[in-house]
């Protein structure tokens, strides 16, 4: 129920810092929107960040990364990990909306324009391309 709530069918205790700063997260840092889509339709900017608009439209398909934390327009996420899978990296999520809570995995792979590829399993040969709208 909460996978199907990210909208993404996605998916921060035990992290440690460097995770965000350093080898796993870096890359993903900022707020991501599908590519096609017009990152203002779905993002305002609202003083030091990038919040969702309001109204949330809860379906878009867009996330941010902050840190250890990653939002969708229904669910906040703790980033319990991220690792190595062949040539993906797996995201464990601890993920959470306004009726429950469950625990996600995510295979990313940071793209070298800049974007993201979403698989939605290890076997999903072609995934889903997300671009960036901030940092």
């Amino acid at each position: 129920m909460a996978a199907a709530a990210l909208g993404l069918s996605l998916a921060s205790a035990g992290v440690s810092d460097t995770l965000a700063a350093g080898s796993g997260l870096a890359a993903y840092q900022g707020a991501w929107v599908l590519e096609g889509r017009d990152c203002a339709d779905v993002y305002s900017s609202a003083g030091k960040g990038t919040s969702f608009k309001k109204p949330v439209d809860i379906f878009a398909p867009a996330f941010i990364v902050s840190g250890k934390r990653l939002r969708t327009p229904m669910a906040t996420c703790s980033i319990k990990s991220v690792r190595p899978s062949g040539d993906r990296q797996l995201l464990l999520l601890d993920c959470a909306n306004a009726v429950a809570g469950q625990e996600v995995k995510v295979y990313m792979t940071p793209q070298p324009d800049g974007a993201l590829r979403r698989y939605y399993d290890a076997q999903d040969p072609t995934g889903t391309g997300y671009q960036r709208c901030s940092q």
